[in-house]
Parts: structure tokens; C-alpha cells; sequence
């Protein structure tokens, strides 16, 4: 998928801490793809639930119609993800250390991103379109170490056969590339409300 390149400061910004998150998966998990996985889909699920909840609670407050439409597409997103974390868990079957990452990840990112989203609402747009971008290239990798044989191709679980509709013999190469297009979805979506944003404010 072609990046988008950053055109301002927040941009800049958004670029700067998802390289930083990039770079604590790559030193952590290296080529541990579905460890990898678990722990990161764990942080892509906050988001779309935080976004979603304060473009509703705004609704509320104003007393008005969702404006931009965007309260759905976002808790829709935050479920996706959700679902993604619950199928790798059955591939990688993480271990205590890797449990516990998962909720002080958690616990730190859904502060942070509360924050950013109420001030900074297009940053933190540009920051997950972002992130989903570098999630593109790690299922990318994850799926070209598969069609390489240093991952075993194994059967998919019974979870994602069901969520993604696919064949009783599907494999987890299958698995992956689904969750890649979900993930280049996200990516162009969130890229697009920090347009319409950037848009309104006028810079």
C-alpha cells in the first residue's frame, strides 16, 4: 500500500511515535510474527473504542445526529481488532510474561490515546493510519516467512474460519492475509478522517 507522507508537524509527530512502537516490536518479538501479533492487537484495539465513545458522548452532549458519521466505523474497527487479538491468541498461545505486557500496553495506550484524541483529534487519526500502515508490512512479512516455510502453515482455528467465512481447510496464511486487508482498511479510513479534519479546522 503507498504511505502517506507526512505534511505538517502533526504528521511529523504521528510518524515519530508509531516508528517508536515499530521499533520496540521489531526488539521485543523480532520474527515471532504471532507473539508479535497478540501484543500489538492489543493496542490496535483502543482506538477505535476510544474514538468511537467520544464521538458518541459528543453526540450526546450536542444533542445532535453523529455529524460525520463516524461513530459506527470506529467501534466497528475497535471490534475488529478485538477479534483479530482472540485469533492469534489461539496461534500463538501467549505465555504469562507476554500476558502481562498485554495489559500494562493497555493500560498506558488508552491514557495516552484518551488524551491525544480529545486535543489532538486529527493527529491521532494520522497516528492509526499509521500504525495500520506498519501493521500492512508485519502481516506482509508474517505471510512471506509462511510462503517460505520458516512458519509452519498451519490449519486455521475454528475462530477465524468462522469470523472471516472461510474454508474448513483454510490455513493460516489465510488468516493472515485477511487480517492484512482489514488492517490496509483501517489504515486508508483513518488517514481519511484526519483529511476531513484537517480539512475543517482549515490547516
Amino acid at each position: 500500500m503507498k504511505h502517506r507522507r507526512p505534511k505538517n508537524f502533526g504528521d511529523k509527530c504521528a510518524l515519530w511515535f508509531t516508528m517508536r512502537l515499530r521499533w520496540f516490536a521489531d526488539t521485543f518479538f523480532a520474527k515471532r510474527y504471532g507473539h508479535r501479533a497478540v501484543v500489538l492487537e492489543t493496542v490496535a484495539g483502543v482506538p477505535g473504542m476510544v474514538a468511537g465513545m467520544w464521538n458518541h458522548l459528543r453526540s450526546l452532549r450536542k444533542m445532535k445526529q453523529d455529524e460525520r458519521g463516524w461513530i459506527r466505523t470506529l467501534l466497528e474497527e475497535a471490534e475488529n481488532e478485538r477479534m483479530h487479538l482472540m485469533i492469534f491468541i489461539e496461534i500463538a498461545k501467549p505465555n504469562w510474561f507476554e500476558r502481562w505486557m498485554i495489559i500494562t500496553a493497555q493500560f498506558l495506550f488508552w491514557h495516552f490515546y484518551m488524551f491525544l484524541y480529545i486535543f489532538f483529534p486529527k493527529v491521532a487519526h494520522r497516528m492509526v493510519g499509521y500504525f495500520e500502515e506498519q501493521a500492512v508490512i508485519s502481516y506482509s512479512s508474517y505471510l512471506k516467512a509462511i510462503e517460505l516455510g520458516k512458519i509452519k502453515n498451519i490449519n486455521a482455528p475454528e475462530i477465524a474460519i468462522n469470523y472471516y467465512g472461510l474454508n474448513k481447510d483454510a490455513k493460516l496464511s489465510d488468516v493472515v492475509t485477511a487480517v492484512r486487508e482489514d488492517e490496509r482498511g483501517h489504515s486508508q479510513a483513518n488517514h481519511e478522517m484526519a483529511d476531513t479534519l484537517e480539512a475543517e479546522n482549515g490547516r
